[in-house]
């Protein structure tokens, strides 16, 4: 385990459009299934990027060979962090016809995301023949461990019940509202993980 370089936000891109290609929510945004990995890991490698500046993205090798097998993306929100440069722009062109479908998800993602300080886990991605090994859980416990330090608690939107199950057994509880809805009633499931420690500095940025 390791975390990411600057020059590996492609290859985690592609790593979490891959190991979410079966996810209802993946369909939803991109619904031509030909085109649907492509854009998706365009649209996940600009997430990826800006978690770089403004949170941490964590990576373990696959030790069989060259792909990643697992990422963990984060972001920092115990304070104020920048827009995307240039995210309409971006955005527009790499989802072409599905962009009304990506602002639907950003829109519902910012209403139901909650202003309490905390760190943002956007994306747990485990390579498909990678998965049941617990490394997921490797990458959790690694952050989850130096933000217990500093007090600070930690938000995710799970997808669907495996992972509720996973992320429960490593701290995380059901918020209410629990779930909200996609256009197509896809469903994702808010989870909130309480600060394992406060301190008197609890909601300062920490450095992972």
């Amino acid at each position: 385990m390791r975390p990411a370089r600057e020059d590996e936000s492609t290859d985690v891109g592609r790593l979490i459009s891959y190991s979410f290609d079966q996810l209802a929510a993946n369909a939803f945004l991109a619904p031509d299934p030909a085109r649907r990995r492509d854009v998706n890991a365009e649209y996940f490698t600009l997430i990826t990027e800006h978690a770089l500046d403004h949170g941490s993205v964590d990576v373990i090798d696959d030790a069989y060979g060259p792909e990643l097998a697992a990422a963990a993306v984060w972001f920092d929100r115990t304070h104020d962090i920048p827009a995307i440069p240039d995210y309409d722009a971006r955005l527009a062109a790499l989802a072409g016809p599905f962009l009304d479908r990506f602002r639907t998800l950003d829109t519902l993602f910012d209403i139901h995301h909650p202003s309490e300080p905390h760190w943002h886990l956007a994306f747990l991605a485990v390579h498909p023949q990678r998965q049941g090994r617990g490394l997921g859980g490797e990458l959790m416990n690694r952050t989850h461990a130096k933000l217990d330090s500093g007090g600070i608690p930690e938000y995710l939107e799970a997808t669907n019940e495996a992972n509720i199950r996973l992320y429960k057994r490593h701290g995380y509880t059901e918020m209410k509202p629990f779930d909200f809805p996609l256009p197509d009633d896809t469903r994702f499931f808010r989870m909130w993980r309480p600060a394992g420690r406060a301190t008197a500095n609890s909601h300062g940025p920490i450095h992972l």
